[in-house]
């Protein structure tokens, strides 16, 4: 059981200094609901670029490292470079410009001036839900992961505090603390937080990849540790530890429509572009997180398959003679590490204390254990409080964009837009200040009541299919395609929510017939499968049902889509040389994106 060393406690806490020092500094400059809810857009490229990466980190950090790198290995990397960049980069060239050319403050407000307001209300419920489950994810997931390192067993112990007890205190602190800097400083606060939450996730977790690979042997121990780990737990691995070409495609596509989804579409990460000060600046966010995207698998997918490559623990029995005295010494290993793989302990039953079976007959693996493992075996006492404040950094930095986007959507485009249009400036910035605090309040309790969830990422593929695919379908309609109606918007949107349930229910059907098997089967490999299919369904059918009740209803004329739809905005001309222009940018990037997934091939 580690103890955090004087050090690691004061690194904790001087990052949840400056993490309210950040608030308080831009306390002042918060005047309005503008500031508070859009950081006035007044902000830089740089800083909107990297808070955009730093928010996509959180969200999908809580335990990438271990379902990404620990159970998906190298494949996972095509999955998220070649899912990522090019989606980041489709996102700046083409869709950012009329995004923030409109004017709209939030997606459903550009859906509202695009389509209607039906549209604009059913979407903003969808946002509400999902940045509200989004945001209980990360909680849920930060309380596991630090009960797993033991940070609060003092306090815990000498309260008398029951696991239960223990994991709403590690679920309420980091959540205070995030309400503290939201409340001071809005969104802004938000993307400045995520600015500093990105470089302490760098600081954190590259020395534990540089330990690692000198543990495992290099490089090359690193592809010799994959072969023999990817042949037990990772089918789709080869004999020399990478998947084959074929694989790779195969996930680069599928982490393109995932990309797509959520860096275009999700408002949680698209409100730090929008925040930009110009249209230029809003543009070239998206370019500047594309870059620091490529380091996302040294940070957070080679740790999960170190952790997997490394040896397992077992227990060990040591007989010594000294002086005709003989002494036993024995190291006792959790049976839950025994029966694992590497520093990825086996998921246990807590019924029968026996590890969880697959049903080829081998043991289940833990693999969102695999990120405290692994920084506590190779980040030292003094060092180890970088590692965890890196990885409370990662997460607070996902609550932060779900309750922005929460209290955003919510104040705008139901508040504003239904309930109270006459509203003043200062009320709105009450109701958003409240809006905060419901939000955190309801993101803690829904975190507390999935005390028994399981595997968190599985979980947003799911959710993502259900909410972002079918808004993806719709916004690129919207934007593309000026015939799209207002009644073919909001059809779309609707049948694709619904149609995304559509595998779920094949799956639990309980129809007793010859090819429902064999489609279970097809379908059902994993959640994220499960999330993919529901995507590819959803997706399909908001584009069928938009394009048909589109051509039976009348379109809105060209005048009132201007600056709406891509092929009728204002093109302003290149003034800088072509290597300075974003289309030469996004190239260079999306090469080097080729050359970092060509290297795990």
């Amino acid at each position: 059981m580690p103890i955090l060393a004087p050090a690691d406690s004061l690194i904790l806490l001087a990052y949840c200094f400056f993490a309210l020092a950040a608030g308080f500094w831009l306390k002042p400059s918060i005047i309005g609901s503008p500031e508070f809810l859009q950081a006035g857009r007044a902000l830089p490229a740089w800083v909107c670029g990297v808070a955009f990466v730093a928010a996509g980190l959180g969200l999908q950090a809580p335990a990438a490292m271990g379902l990404l790198g620990a159970k998906y290995g190298f494949e996972s990397i095509a999955f998220t470079v070649m899912g990522g960049v090019p989606a980041m980069l489709f996102l700046g060239l083409f869709m950012m410009p009329v995004y923030h050319g409109s004017k709209a403050r939030t997606i459903p407000e550009f859906l509202g001036l695009r389509f209607d307001e039906k549209t604009r209300a059913l979407n903003a419920c969808l946002i509400l839900v999902s940045a509200l489950t989004g945001a209980a994810l990360s909680l849920y997931a930060m309380a596991h992961v630090f009960a797993a390192l033991h940070v609060f067993d003092g306090p815990t112990h000498s309260w008398g505090l029951e696991s239960r007890g223990t994991f709403v205190l590690l679920v309420v602190v980091p959540a205070a603390l995030v309400l503290a800097y939201l409340l001071l400083g809005g969104l802004a606060g938000a993307i400045y937080n995520q600015v500093m939450q990105f470089f302490i996730i760098a600081a954190g977790f590259l020395p534990v990849v540089f330990l690692g690979l000198k543990q495992i042997g290099g490089w090359n121990g690193l592809k010799a540790a994959a072969a023999s780990a990817g042949s037990k737990y990772s089918p789709g691995w080869s004999g020399n530890g990478h998947p084959g070409i074929a694989s790779f495609a195969l996930a680069a596509g599928l982490g393109l429509m995932f990309g797509l989804s959520f860096w275009c579409a999700d408002f949680r990460v698209v409100q730090a572009a929008m925040a930009a000060k110009d249209t230029e600046s809003a543009r070239s966010a998206p370019l500047v997180g594309a870059a620091a995207w490529l380091l996302f698998p040294l940070l957070l997918i080679l740790p999960g398959i170190i952790a997997l490559g490394m040896p397992t623990p077992h227990m060990t029995v040591v007989v010594r003679n000294e002086n005709g005295a003989i002494f036993h010494e024995i190291t006792v290993v959790p049976a839950a590490d025994e029966a694992g793989q590497g520093l990825v302990p086996a998921l246990m039953d807590p019924a029968t204390g026996k590890p969880v079976q697959r049903a080829d007959g081998r043991n289940l693996l833990d693999a969102a254990q695999a990120a405290p493992n692994v920084l506590m075996h190779f980040l030292p006492m003094g060092l180890l409080g970088v590692g965890i404040a890196a990885l409370l950094a990662c997460m607070m930095g996902g609550v932060a964009a779900s309750i922005t986007a929460f209290t955003a959507v919510f104040t705008r485009d139901l508040y504003e837009a239904h309930i109270r249009k006459d509203a003043s400036d200062g009320h709105l910035m009450a109701v958003g200040r409240w809006t905060t605090v419901g939000a955190i309040l309801l993101a803690v309790g829904a975190a507390c009541a999935a005390f028994h969830w399981g595997s968190k990422l599985d979980t947003l593929a799911v959710l993502f299919a259900r909410v972002n695919a079918p808004l993806l379908a719709t916004i690129l309609l919207g934007m593309f395609c000026k015939r799209i109606t207002g009644h073919g918007a909001f059809a779309g949107l609707a049948s694709g929510v619904v149609a995304s349930a559509l595998p779920s229910v094949i799956l639990l059907s309980r129809l007793r017939i010859g090819w429902n098997a064999e489609l279970k089967a097809l379908i059902y490999r994993n959640e994220m499968a499960l999330g993919f299919w529901a995507a590819i369904a959803s997706v399909a059918v908001t584009l069928l049902v938009a394009t048909l009740v589109s051509f039976g209803t009348q379109p809105k004329p060209d005048a009132e889509l201007a600056g709406l739809v891509h092929c009728l905005r204002v093109r302003e001309p290149a003034g800088a040389k072509w290597w300075k222009r974003p289309e030469a940018i996004a190239a260079t990037i999306l090469l080097a994106a080729f050359g970092v997934t060509l290297i795990f091939i």
